[in-house]
């Protein structure tokens, strides 16, 4: 079995774990408040590509009904990506304005500095 024709097929699914991996670091490895923000948008990213890579089908066309028309591509996971869209704008801006608020509250957004004030008001 020779993969080299068989990598270019799946392109889609590397980059899809590739971006999930680098989101998850970001996630993980850093204290910034505002970069963990954008590890959670890289990590949904790569969501958006899986959901939309699984839905397309070689040689499938719009989903209009025509008798010459063989095969469809299914509509459905692209409708929901665009609700995950208007969904993720949503919720990065609501992260950041809590992220606004936090460092009017407490002069920082290193999860380290919250963690220390917070033992020290203890």
């Amino acid at each position: 079995m020779n993969l080299s024709f068989e990598i270019p097929g799946l392109i889609n699914y590397w980059i899809v774990i590739i971006f999930m991996m680098i989101g998850l670091y970001i996630v993980i490895s850093h204290g910034n408040l505002i970069k963990k923000i954008v590890g959670l948008n890289i990590f949904q990213v790569s969501v958006f590509v899986l959901y939309i890579s699984i839905s397309k089908i070689d040689g499938g066309s719009a989903p209009i009904l025509d008798e010459t028309i063989k095969s469809y591509s299914n509509p459905l996971p692209h409708v929901l990506i665009l609700t995950a869209i208007v969904v993720g704008v949503a919720t990065t801006s609501l992260g950041l304005a809590l992220i606004v608020r936090i460092r009017e509250a407490f002069g920082t957004v290193e999860e380290d500095d919250l963690l220390k004030s917070e033992r020290l008001d203890d």
